[in-house]
């Protein structure tokens, strides 16, 4: 089954950009910026080349071009100037360079080789943190303004998830415990996993059992493995931000998850934002990253 996402609404353009429906309509009356085909009287739909073009107005809009500008320029144009603009923080990062030229050029002895020359002087965790998670970003910005295809994406993506999985492989045994286990999993229809992957791989390095379940898990699983221990730390991560009625059921499927029992459910993710600040249920935590349960930038998990 093909999970990758290929039409939108106007909804999921509000929720990618943070630009109302309202304002995205009115852009498309005045300036003809996008031309959704529609599948009845009612209901627009948008492509992924529209996603790309939303996303760059939005990256320039909120670098304060104005839309009347924005709306004169081509798509070639537009691709070029919202990459300047994303790329002007962008660090001039000789082993980043190096791999983005090997995504490019498929050569998996380049990865290998900056790979080598990285662990001469950093920690597998520095190396994701510092390289691994600046590349990814930045392959973020090279899709959105057009620059690279899927497989790019897939090709170096994968060569880092083997690096995580080797070095958890040359960790020790962690006997078991009374301490919580810490089941790392992705919603249903979440599918980017490499973050949790390296959280996975960091809980483990501490000394904490870990039970990673992966991407895309049906929460009816979760109540199964929800009996199978009796004290469970629950880590989820949202990417993509969802309807706020989908949030509030995925939420309230979570508070039963904790019910009746001392387990916690960390939450991880922007999108919850609002929800964290009228939530009182103290055994479920949200978290804005998963860079804030990593190398102590805010609390790390405790037992």
């Amino acid at each position: 089954m093909n999970n990758i996402k290929d039409t939108f609404t106007i909804h999921d353009f509000e929720i990618l950009t943070g630009i109302k429906a309202h304002t995205i309509r009115i852009w498309e009356k005045r300036y003809n910026l996008l031309a959704p085909s529609r599948i009845n009287r009612n209901v627009r739909v948008y492509s992924l080349s529209d996603l790309r073009k939303i996303l760059n107005i939005s990256l320039l809009y909120k670098n304060n071009y104005k839309i009347s500008k924005i709306s004169k320029l081509s798509d070639d144009l537009l691709s070029k100037e919202a990459k300047t603009v994303a790329l002007i923080d962008f660090s001039n990062n000789y082993e980043i360079n190096s791999l983005v030229l090997c995504m490019y050029t498929f050569d998996e002895n380049l990865f290998q080789n900056t790979y080598l020359k990285l662990l001469k002087k950093d920690s597998f965790i520095e190396i994701f943190s510092n390289t691994y998670i600046p590349l990814l970003n930045h392959l973020g910005l090279l899709w959105q303004t057009n620059s690279i295809k899927p497989v790019h994406e897939h090709f170096i993506s994968n060569l880092i998830y083997q690096k995580i999985a080797l070095n958890i492989a040359a960790l020790p045994n962690i006997e078991t415990t009374n301490e919580p286990v810490n089941i790392l999993f992705l919603p249903y229809g979440e599918i980017h996993d490499l973050g949790l992957f390296f959280l996975n791989y960091y809980l483990k390095l501490k000394g904490k059992r870990t039970v990673y379940l992966g991407k895309s898990i049906p929460f009816d699983n979760l109540f199964y493995v929800n009996s199978q221990f009796k004290n469970i730390t629950w880590i989820n991560y949202f990417m993509v931000d969802k309807p706020i009625e989908e949030k509030t059921a995925f939420l309230n499927n979570i508070e039963k998850l904790v019910a009746h029992n001392k387990n916690k459910c960390i939450m991880v993710g922007n999108v919850w934002e609002e929800f964290s600040k009228v939530n009182k249920n103290k055994q479920i935590i949200f978290k804005t990253g998963l860079e804030h349960l990593i190398l102590n930038k805010e609390e790390t998990i405790k037992s």
